[in-house]
Parts: C-alpha cells; sequence; structure tokens
C-alpha cells in the first residue's frame, strides 16, 4: 500500500525561462499561474495555483518532484517509511513550503539522486482556468501526469519506489538484454513514474513529464503549435502499447521532453497483473528525428 496519491508539481530551474514561456503557454496552452519569484514562470492545469513551476538559474535541472499525499498523517507516515529505509529526511520550513503552495512538505533524494518533496495541502486558485486551446487536463484523482526518472543506480531506485514509497508494479519493457525499463503507478494512472537506466545521474534529472489532455483535437492543435515556433519535435504522434495514449514527444527548453497525450488507460486493480511489453507503440511514434537527451549524454559533452 502506498500513501502517495498522485504526481503533484514538478519543480525545474532553466536559463531559458523566455523560451520556456513561448514553449508552455503558446505551444503547449498551458494557463499561466503565479508564484514567489518574480523572476520564474508558473504554469496551471487545473484549480491548483500551478503543477509546474520554473526559475531561473545557471543550469537546466529537477529541483524536485513533488508528489501529493492525502493529509498530515500520511505524510508522517511516509517520512517514518523513508527514514527506516536509511534515507535522510528533511522537513521544509513554513515559507519553504509556502513558496511550494503547500501546507507541509518533506525532502530527500531518491538513490537515484532525483531530488524528492512530498506534501499535503496544496493551494488552490478558484479563478478561471483559461488555457491556450480550450482543453482540460486530465489531472484530479490521477494527479498531474508522469515523470520518466533516469538513474545510473537503477535497482536500488526501483526498489526504494516499490518497497519504500510503496509505488505498484505496472509492467517494464526491455531496453537492452536483461535491462528494463519498470513503470510504476499510484492511482488508475497506469504508471505515474518511471525509472528508466541511465549513464549518470544529476543535471537534468528528467527523460520526460507527461501530461495528458481531454481531447485528440487539443493533441493535434498543440503539435501543429510547437511545430510552428519551431520546437523539435522528439516523436511523432502514435499511441502507445502499455497506456494506451495517444501522444507525441517534443524536446522542451533544457534537454528533456514533454509528452503531450490523450486517451490514457484507466487501471482497474482488481484485474491488472504486470506485463512486459515488446515494443513501446501500435504505431507512430517515429523517433529517428530526436535530438539526444541531456540524461543519456556524459556530462560536459
Amino acid at each position: 500500500m502506498t500513501h502517495i496519491r498522485g504526481l503533484g508539481y514538478l519543480r525545474v530551474q532553466t536559463r531559458h525561462i523566455d523560451r520556456w514561456r513561448e514553449f508552455a503557454l503558446d505551444g503547449l496552452g498551458f494557463a499561466e499561474g503565479s508564484g514567489p519569484d518574480p523572476d520564474g514562470l508558473y504554469l496551471r492545469m487545473d484549480e491548483r495555483r500551478s503543477r509546474l513551476q520554473l526559475v531561473p538559474g545557471d543550469t537546466d535541472k529537477v529541483l524536485a518532484v513533488g508528489w501529493e499525499v492525502r493529509d498530515q498523517y500520511a505524510l508522517a507516515a511516509v517520512r517514518e517509511d523513508v527514514e527506516k529505509s536509511g534515507t535522510a529526511v528533511t522537513a521544509l520550513t513554513a515559507k519553504e513550503s509556502a513558496a511550494r503552495d503547500a501546507e507541509e512538505v518533506i525532502a530527500f533524494t531518491d538513490p537515484g539522486g532525483t531530488p524528492v518533496e512530498v506534501f499535503f495541502g496544496p493551494v488552490l486558485d478558484h479563478s478561471p482556468l483559461r488555457t491556450g486551446f480550450a482543453q482540460k487536463f486530465v489531472t484530479g484523482a490521477m494527479g498531474m501526469g508522469h515523470v520518466v526518472l533516469p538513474t545510473p543506480n537503477f535497482a536500488e531506485t526501483v526498489t526504494f519506489y516499490n518497497e519504500v514509497l510503496g509505488f505498484l508494479p505496472r509492467g517494464a519493457m526491455k531496453v537492452g538484454g536483461p535491462v528494463r525499463i519498470r513503470f510504476m503507478g499510484v492511482n488508475q494512472r497506469h504508471h505515474s513514474a518511471a525509472i528508466c537506466p541511465a549513464p549518470h545521474d544529476g543535471a537534468p534529472g528528467l527523460v520526460h513529464l507527461m501530461v495528458e489532455v481531454d481531447t485528440l483535437d487539443a493533441v493535434g492543435i498543440a503539435l501543429d503549435a510547437v511545430k510552428e515556433r519551431g520546437f523539435s519535435i522528439s516523436s511523432t504522434l502514435g499511441r502507445h502499447t502499455n497506456d494506451k495514449m495517444v501522444s507525441f514527444y517534443v524536446r522542451a527548453p533544457g534537454g528533456w521532453d514533454i509528452e503531450y497525450g490523450c486517451e490514457g488507460l484507466l487501471v482497474d486493480e482488481t484485474y491488472y497483473t504486470a506485463e512486459e511489453i515488446t515494443k513501446d507503440s501500435y504505431w507512430g511514434h517515429d523517433w529517428s528525428g530526436s535530438e539526444p537527451l541531456a540524461a543519456f549524454v556524459p556530462p560536459g559533452k
């Protein structure tokens, strides 16, 4: 059993805040939210004040992957489990928690080097949500979307998410010999996280973030919009075999991708069994034009 309810937020540092503004608002139709850094960019997808939080800095890297729990009791239980695993946990101050629009937040680093935050009590924004294409993002009980995390410490990281944080195995795919990407879920979304073997930790700390919208038309409109603005398409439109998502991948400023899709599978745990897929897509998802992802390029190159 896990106390994690879903992916709550993603905090990112970027050297390209202006390019991100064009990418996220004009290209992908996020709504602009609000936050404490006047130079930052805070992106709304729903009634949360922000889901994707970007702040300027001298490197492109993930500052925190934020996982949501039900309440203070669940947060205390997660802290106890993490500390019992031998991982140091820090409780953020009231000011630091407020900067994340949460009542209380704990922080630690997973075995792969990813900075993790767990929180409860997100702050809501009750003003009308005006997305760029009048699309609705699929969030709610399924959280913000999913993240694919790179790690040079694959076995330890998988064990940590499964056995310490309680993520449920949701299948795998071989990526060379016996090496597999492992998919993991905490709600009806097929996977809220995937753990991927990578040659190094550190920046940027992410392979991709997936966000889901309500219609195929919204996906198509976004695909046209990012292409018109000169953003690199990492993968063409296609449908995945595991979560059934119809999506495309586009390179975000900073060397990782955003997957933008619709029609994702809802998992029924009554019948679900973890399966190994042998192909990532039924059709489409042509990666031949993709630039190298920063997570797989040696640092300094």
